[in-house]
């Protein structure tokens, strides 16, 4: 535990109960760090694999913790969740919860910043919309500079009305 407070962001994205698990993500993150911030929450078609539309957002939140520390509170939540890990990389799932930026971390180790960063627009786009102006500790482009310039336009998303405390 550090006495700095670091900004973390975290990708989540279900195709299994996908309101339910999302719900379940955002309450345990705010009963273990407090203030989460929320981006809108969208549905994407299931990637590499048919199945049904996932819904993804992005949470956000300040923590002393190490990233360790932040990435087993992640796998605490996958396994509240349900999670099955399937041997294929590309499969439906209860929830997915990524840590994409921890302040900026750069340990290729732990997968930080996160490589989906900017190869996906249901991880992208929600992080543009919380830190447009924060900048990727490897590109060094504002997560906003990379959106804007995001080409893979053949995802379509779709921004839904979504209760957290529903």
């Amino acid at each position: 535990m550090s006495d700095q407070s670091v900004e973390v962001f975290v990708s989540a994205g279900s195709n299994i109960e996908p309101a339910a698990n999302l719900r379940l993500a955002y309450r345990e993150l705010t009963e273990r760090y407090g203030d989460v911030v929320c981006s809108a929450v969208y549905r994407c078609p299931a990637v590499g694999f048919e199945g049904d539309d996932f819904l993804n957002c992005v949470f956000v939140f300040h923590t002393c913790d190490s990233p360790e520390t932040v990435l087993a509170a992640l796998e605490d939540i996958h396994a509240a969740a349900r999670r099955v890990r399937l041997a294929e990389k590309f499969s439906p799932r209860t929830l997915d919860l990524d840590m994409l930026l921890y302040g900026d971390r750069v340990a290729p180790e732990l997968k930080l910043p996160h490589g989906d960063i900017d190869q996906y627009p249901f991880v992208l786009g929600p992080l543009a919309e919380v830190a447009p102006g924060r900048v990727h500790p490897v590109s060094r482009s504002t997560i906003g500079e990379l959106w804007a310039n995001f080409t893979a336009t053949d995802l379509p998303m779709e921004q839904v009305e979504f209760d957290f405390g529903a």
